[in-house]
Order: C-alpha cells, then structure tokens, then sequence
C-alpha cells in the first residue's frame, strides 16, 4: 500500500499536463507485477489504432505491424528456436484475429521465417478474413547461392503466394540487401545478374506486387545505389524497411562498424518521401531487459509506462514511418503493444531527448549487439551461439560481469554467479570453447557481428575466471 500511495503521489507532483499525457495508457494497462505473475493484461481500446497513409498507394496502414517471425509452438517457445517444432495454429489464428479486431492490419512475414513455417501459417490465419481487411508482406528470400538463378528465385515468389493463399502480394521486399562478405557483389547476383528485379517490376505492373521495396543490413554503399536508381528513375521503391530503434539512431556504427545509424537510413528516405517500415524497434528484445537502472529512471519520468512502451513510441514517432514491426509471439506481447499505439502518443523533443540519453547510457555498457535472430543458427559444431551472448549481456546488466579484478570485494560472488550461469543456460558441448573459428556464422548476421572472435573473447574470460580459483 505504502508503494501504491508514493506511485500515486508522484503521479499527483506531474500536474494535470502529465495525468493527460499519460490517461489513455493508464486505461488499457495492466499492473506491472500482476501482468507478470497472472499472464494477462487489461484489453486494449477497440478502434483507436493509429493509422499512417502510404503515399504511393494510398493505404491506410497500421502504424503496428505483426512480425511473423517469432509464431508460437506447440509445447510453448518460439518456431524459430526449434526446427521440428509444430507451429500452434490456433494460437496463431486467436492472436491475428484479436490483432484484426483491434486495428492491425499489416502482416509480414519471409519464406525464410520460423525454419520455412510462418508463411504457411500466416495464410491459414489470414485466408478466414476479408482480403481487403490485410495487407500482406513478403520477402524474396534468396540468400543461399542455389536460389539465386532466375528460375529458383521465381519459384521462391510463386512458392509465397501458394503458402499465403493470395493471389497479389501488398508489400514484397528484396530480402536484407547489403548482407554477405560481399554485399554488393550478393545483390547483383541475387536480383540483377539474374534479372529477377526487372521481374518483380514486371510482376508489379501485373497487379500481383501491389509495392516494391527492400530490407537493409549490411554495406550501406548497396543502400545508396538502390537509392540513387530511385532517383534517376531506374527503380521505383515504394518503400523502404530498415532497423530504428534510439540506440541505433546515433550507435549503430560505433557498436558494430558495418551497421549504419538510424539517423542516416531515416534522413535519406525522409527527404525523397519514400515510406519506411520499422524493424527492430526492441533490438530483439534488448531494449525491453535494459539494466535495472535505467529501468528506474524511466519508471521515475513516467511510472505508468512500460519500458518498451518507449522504444515502440520512438520508433512510430518520426514523420514517414508508415508502420512499426514488432514480433509478437505472445497475447501479452499484443496486447501491451496495441495499447501503445492505440492511439500513438508520438515523443515529446524532451522525451527524446530523455532517450537519446538512455541511449548512452546502454552503449556505455559493452554488451554485444546480439539480437538474438538465430540466423547464426545452427553452428556447425553446435554451439548455442544466441545463448552464449544472451548469458554474457545478462551478466552486464544484471551487475555480474567480473570484470574488476579479484581485488574487487565482489569478485568471488560475481564470478561465481557468471561460471555456474553461464554452465546453466548453455550446455557445455556448446560453449564458446568449441568454436573452430569457421566463420560461417558472420556471413548470416545482420547485426554484421564478428562472432568467431565474440565467442574467442568470452572463452578467454571464462578460461581465466576458471583459473583466478580452485572451486566456482
């Protein structure tokens, strides 16, 4: 009760500007502790979905977009986690259902996603409902060197429109343009050389792509060259999906050298009119299990906020974003993120300011830039590589990295609570002592992380903990 009274306290000291700024959240909120221990959230507002025009087409999209890449599965988890996983349909089914109800109307999805799975499951769902109720995104997903003749890459488009039971795709994108050792070497062998992108314009002037564009991870001189066809009239994109989120607005370059900051990407898209989708607006899920610190001082501005709540409404907030993708596996997850954007709230300049801060804050702490994507996955030699970098984060947020010497009085129970750990969450066949430094890996990783020499790192920490003492 003492704590219920010093929330409503602080609430009362923000005046009547911020009990406003903050009424229609509060209304469609779940109490933090309760959601967490009950599993349920209060239902969202009916018919308040923020909606953005797309100005090539005029659509009215949903600034919330449903990612089908994380589907939920039979016996609970993720269909991208476990290859032989059976996706729960019906899950699938309530969850997009209760999304139409509530305003989304933007799903997308890859032949790629869920080990080959979510574009199935995705026109299940989908196909019960009015065509003209959904719009429905895809990707030509031809990363591996076989697909990428003319004949396999059309085979990979009309393979989609089987599985999604459509006969026109809404928003059909070249998959992760930049990606690869090579990437502009990779884009002209996946879509140019092989005249696949000429096809799908063709396609386009057929009525079976309604708008073309392209995802980007990687070399940003491919993102200029796409862009620069934009301009001479080349190539028309209608729009463009890149990964925003406030730590990568200003630090993507700075965590990982072949990433490109926010700010850029956005800037260049913003200044020809050309649509952005939104990817990653959590970095998989990181700016959501930020360090309890931060999370105070985001719950000490605005107590009745999640802290995902403020990466969502910073990532919807600039003028051109049409939609904001978020991968939600659960009906939490749905729920929590409709009440953000229905309708959206779009940041304050102090607000930003107050996450370009928190943003520092998070780049100050040396974690490495895993997503957890698992488009590393499987390793060759088996290593559990999205876990061994999801132990060693946690261990930095958490305050159990011991990274300060035994002279530090924490050394011993840091140390202790890193080693057992890290032996806890992955199994010791798939640690990071068993990468052979292959690289095969990096070539998969849109965060362009150099993995081979992570893992190198983190087996030379835990080698040396190891030896500091005789018993952990």
């Amino acid at each position: 009760m003492k704590k219920e009274l010093n929330r409503r306290q602080f609430i009362q000291s923000l005046g009547a500007g911020a009990i406003a700024a903050t009424g229609l959240l509060t209304a469609c909120k779940g109490k933090r502790d309760e959601a967490t221990a009950s599993g349920t959230y209060q239902d969202p507002p009916i018919g308040k979905m923020t909606y953005r025009v797309n100005s090539n087409t005029h659509d009215r999209v949903s600034i919330l977009g449903y990612g089908m890449m994380r589907l939920p599965v039979k016996g609970g988890g993720m269909g991208r986690e476990n290859p032989d996983a059976e996706i729960d349909q019906e899950m699938v089914n309530r969850q997009i259902d209760y999304a139409l109800e509530h305003g989304v109307n933007y799903f997308d999805t890859s032949p790629a996603y869920c080990q080959g799975k979510s574009e199935a499951a995705t026109g299940i769902a989908l196909h019960r409902h009015n065509r003209k109720d959904y719009l429905v995104a895809t990707k030509l997903s031809n990363f591996a060197p076989e697909t990428w003749s003319t004949q396999a890459s059309k085979a990979m488009f009309e393979n989609s429109l089987k599985e999604l039971q459509v006969s026109y795709v809404d928003y059909l994108l070249l998959h992760a343009i930049g990606m690869g050792d090579d990437g502009m070497g990779e884009f002209y062998s996946r879509y140019i050389d092989n005249g696949i992108l000429d096809w799908l314009v063709e396609q386009k002037k057929r009525g079976r792509i309604r708008n073309l564009g392209f995802s980007y991870h990687g070399d940003v001189k491919v993102f200029d060259l796409a862009l620069k066809w934009h301009d001479e009239g080349r190539y028309h994109w209608d729009f463009v999906q890149i990964e925003l989120n406030y730590l990568d607005w200003n630090y993507a370059d700075e965590i990982n050298d072949r990433n490109t900051d926010a700010v850029y990407l956005y800037g260049e898209l913003h200044k020809r009119g050309i649509p952005a989708i939104i990817m990653e607006p959590l970095l998989g899920g990181r700016l959501a299990n930020v360090p309890d610190n931060i999370v105070a001082k985001m719950k000490a501005r605005e107590p009745e906020k999640s802290v995902a709540s403020w990466a969502f409404r910073f990532a919807g907030s600039p003028k051109g974003v049409l939609c904001v993708l978020s991968g939600m596996s659960y009906m939490e997850n749905l729920k929590e993120n409709l009440c953000t954007y229905s309708p959206l709230q779009p940041l304050t300049k102090e607000e930003d300011q107050f996450l370009m801060d928190i943003a520092k804050d998070i780049y100050n702490l040396n974690t490495i830039p895993c997503n957890e994507c698992n488009y590393c996955m499987p390793c060759p030699y088996g290593l559990n590589i999205p876990a061994i970098f999801a132990h060693y984060n946690r261990c930095i947020k958490e305050g159990n990295l011991p990274n300060k010497g035994e002279q530090d009085p924490d050394y011993r129970r840091a140390r202790r609570a890193f080693l057992i750990g890290y032996d806890r969450r992955v199994p010791k066949l798939r640690q990071a002592s068993h990468c052979v430094q292959c690289g095969k890996c990096v070539t998969h990783c849109p965060q362009r992380i150099q993995i081979p020499d992570e893992l190198a790192k983190i087996d030379a920490f835990v080698e040396e903990l190891k030896l500091s003492s005789d018993t952990y």
